[in-house]
């Protein structure tokens, strides 16, 4: 058995699940670059089936990320992989969207746990082992490489398992994915399937990929993606902070940095530069506005923070004593960056490159410029402010709506009052004032008497960056159109609410408040005009 795992990146199909982690076509191909930079070594690009959206996302993937520059070391080519269920028409567009990249995959599934064949499917087991055999046939008469997934495996009887994946083998699939699609195995009782699994299955060979995919519901997803590899998966499916239905998906942080700081219990390796982790691990939060949780594992905040006495002194004598990985390891720089206000291009450039930031000139204007206004009100510049600056800049949707300035009073002898200037998409400058009951509400009402979209805030989250007086903050905001515009997306929006989030970083945290409503805002009007659009060509379509 071979030691190397293979690292299925998720985040743009089941990720993307995530309640208000919806991306658009341009940001999942940026987070796919930079995947693929990191050394993933498939990217599930999505869904293809879908959405006309997601089709061109993944199509766009599988031409850009999926095709690299003559010269590139083969095996730093990821593998761009579609969903698709066990029907022709998914697979179908799959292929469509996948067909484009150097190292294309189909991955098809079907659910084979009782209760799902029973109340999901109405399909008896026979059903069920048919339809799986025809239809991954189907898929690899479009390409050689397909995996199939039994959904639901976790709660699956093993015996009927192996029948099943024994006809997917016996069809052409050369990667079979085991989901604990609701997290409800243990890690003993997870390893014991996948051993069963590659023990029992007929037509089993040195060929075939055992791959593990986790779900977080019972906090167990890691441990139980763990397991499956030491009984001998060598394909863990995974998402950029764990993000993904639910209570989540097994993270790929952890997964990665897990085998490699206990190497001598594995003893196995991965492709991935870890020095990329937590620059990756910022740019998934800033385009989902799913803020990553201070004590997260690996990536959080507070994970290589030391505030306890005793914490410190042994730190203080050997950093090994309460540190068993490098911050370094995972991207992350402890150190202050020595530049302010007088400070050049040259030095913001370097140090950008260095945190994995590949800048071109325009882009590097406005992140200087960005840096000296910053730099004039606060002395010290780190890397997380860099960051934050960055992912503040050019993390964000197509600007509907921009902010022009705002002014805002408030104390306990004052009514909360906000006036603000937004410039429109017309050009012109819009002017409006409000009074709410804090700042921030006032700057929200005066934002909405201006954009005129009817929208309810689901959840506002603010947080400083670094320390001190002068830190940045960041603001994530979730938002909820509140009633459809057209016939098509009001049925849209009864069957599935659509949530947008919004990010913003400003050392002011009543600004940092408003580039984030507006961030996600922003993301609502486009997101309804291109519904519009959609429903006119439809309608145009339908009267030709």
């Amino acid at each position: 058995m071979n030691n190397y795992v293979k690292i299925f990146d998720t985040t743009l199909r089941d990720g993307e699940q995530s309640p208000g982690a919806t991306m658009t076509s341009a940001e999942k191909l940026d987070v796919a670059r930079s995947l693929a930079a990191m050394g993933v070594d498939v990217i599930e690009a999505g869904f293809p089936a879908a959405s006309p959206d997601d089709l061109e996302a993944v199509r766009q993937i599988a031409a850009e990320v999926g095709n690299p520059p003559d010269g590139s070391p083969e095996a730093k080519v990821p593998t761009v992989a579609g969903l698709a269920r066990a029907n022709k028409s998914d697979i179908d567009k799959a292929w469509e969207a996948v067909k484009g990249a150097k190292k294309p995959r189909i991955h098809t599934f079907l659910a084979t746990s009782p209760i799902h064949m029973k109340h999901k499917l109405k399909m008896d087991p026979e059903e069920v082992i048919q339809r799986v055999s025809e239809m991954v046939a189907h898929a690899k008469s479009y390409c050689d490489d397909v995996e199939f997934s039994p959904e639901d495996a976790g709660r699956s009887e093993p015996e009927f398992l192996y029948v099943v994946l024994g006809e997917a083998i016996k069809s052409g699939a050369t990667t079979l994915n085991i989901p604990d699609t609701v997290g409800y195995t243990t890690p003993d009782e997870y390893y014991a399937l996948i051993k069963g699994i590659i023990d029992n299955t007929p037509g089993m060979h040195a060929g075939i990929t055992i791959s593990v995919h986790c779900h977080d519901d019972l906090g167990m997803a890691t441990a139980n993606t763990l397991a499956g590899i030491r009984a001998g998966a060598r394909q863990a499916e995974v998402t950029m902070n764990g993000i993904g239905e639910r209570a989540g998906n097994t993270s790929l942080e952890e997964v990665v940095m897990a085998l490699k700081t206990r190497h001598p219990v594995f003893g196995l390796e991965t492709g991935i530069e870890t020095q990329q982790l937590s620059r990756v691990s910022k740019q998934v939060s800033s385009y989902t506005g799913i803020a990553v949780q201070p004590n997260k594992a690996i990536v959080g905040a507070n994970a290589f923070a030391h505030e306890a006495g005793i914490h410190q002194d042994g730190m203080l004598k050997n950093q090994s004593t309460y540190e068993i990985m490098r911050p370094e390891d995972v991207g992350v720089n402890q150190t202050n960056l020595v530049l302010g206000k007088h400070s050049g291009r040259a030095a913001l450039r370097n140090r950008l490159a260095a945190m994995g930031h590949a800048l071109d000139d325009v882009e590097l204007d406005k992140a200087f410029a960005r840096f000296k206004d910053l730099a004039d009100r606060k002395k010290t510049i780190t890397d997380l402010d860099l960051e934050a600056l960055v992912a503040d800049e050019f993390y964000k949707p197509r600007e509907v709506f921009q902010l022009d300035d705002l002014i805002v009073t408030c104390g306990t002898m004052d009514m909360p009052t906000a006036t603000i200037r937004l410039r429109g998409p017309d050009g012109k400058i819009h002017a409006h004032a409000a009074i709410g009951s804090g700042p921030v509400d006032a700057t929200y009402k005066a934002i909405r008497a201006i954009v005129k979209v009817p929208n309810h805030l689901m959840d506002f989250n603010i947080h400083a960056i670094t320390a001190g007086i002068d830190a940045l903050g960041e603001v994530t905001v979730r938002i909820q159109a509140a009633k459809a515009q057209t016939a098509m997306s009001a049925q849209s929006e009864r069957e599935y609410p659509r949530i947008y989030s919004g990010n913003g970083a400003d050392s002011d945290i009543i600004v940092a408040s408003a580039k984030a409503y507006l961030n996600a805002l922003n993301k609502l009007i486009v997101s309804q005009t291109e519904d519009t659009e959609k429903e006119k060509n439809n309608f145009g379509v339908m009267l030709g």
